[in-house]
């Protein structure tokens, strides 16, 4: 049995803060400082105001999370949901897991006071695995590249 809920900071940071690394391992090689991506998991809950986290149960289990943030659209007057930090257990893949917390992102969003005009999401240019998904789900690859200038870690 699936069950989607909204992520809480004493039953789930931990969690998290293991799903972002092992996401950063897996699709970009890159290993994050723990006490870092745990202090970014907080920050989040400590600020429900940038966005929230989702949890897929399986049987009670943790398979599944993702993070989303808020983009606001003055072309639309209404709220982009920028998907991030999706992550699904190896033994949970191509499960069903994704479109199950897509659905629920949608069904959320309809009951939002301030309207989402769509969701957004990146990902990595070679994993196709996850293109196939998101395409699945009714989403498509838009017309905008991506620009990115990083700062200094907040840490």
């Amino acid at each position: 049995m699936i069950v989607i809920r909204i992520a809480n900071a004493q039953q789930d940071a931990s969690m998290l803060t293991h799903h972002n690394c092992a996401m950063a391992l897996e699709t970009e090689n890159k290993v994050l400082d723990p006490k870092v991506a745990q202090l970014g998991v907080y920050g989040l809950f400590d600020r429900p105001q940038f966005g929230f986290y989702l949890v897929a149960e399986v049987n009670g289990e943790p398979a599944a999370s993702l993070m989303v943030t808020y983009e606001w659209s003055d072309w639309r007057n209404g709220l982009f949901w920028w998907i991030q930090s999706v992550y699904v257990k190896q033994d949970y893949r191509r499960c069903g897991l994704y479109r199950a917390m897509y659905a629920e992102l949608k069904r959320m969003s309809a009951e939002q006071p301030t309207p989402v005009c769509g969701f957004r999401l990146y990902a990595e240019t070679d994993n196709t695995n996850a293109h196939t998904t998101y395409r699945e789900c009714g989403m498509h690859v838009c017309e905008y590249l991506m620009f990115e200038e990083s700062t200094a870690q907040a840490g």
